[in-house]
């Protein structure tokens, strides 16, 4: 079996999501993406980091 192409990552991302937003959260997640200069599914990312603050550890 022949190795896989593409680039080396220390962090594959391997676990997809889909996700069905309303019209008000489309415009946050865009409007934060150009502001950013990131892809939607790096602003997905970023959102749920910040959810990590409210767990109780």
């Amino acid at each position: 079996m022949p190795k896989k192409v593409g680039r080396p990552t220390d962090n594959p991302k391997g676990k997809p999501i889909h996700v069905r937003l309303d019209k008000r959260n489309d415009e946050i997640l865009k409007e934060y993406c150009e502001e950013y200069k990131v892809s939607r599914a790096e602003g997905i990312r970023r959102g749920i980091y910040k959810l990590e603050s409210d767990l109780k550890k």
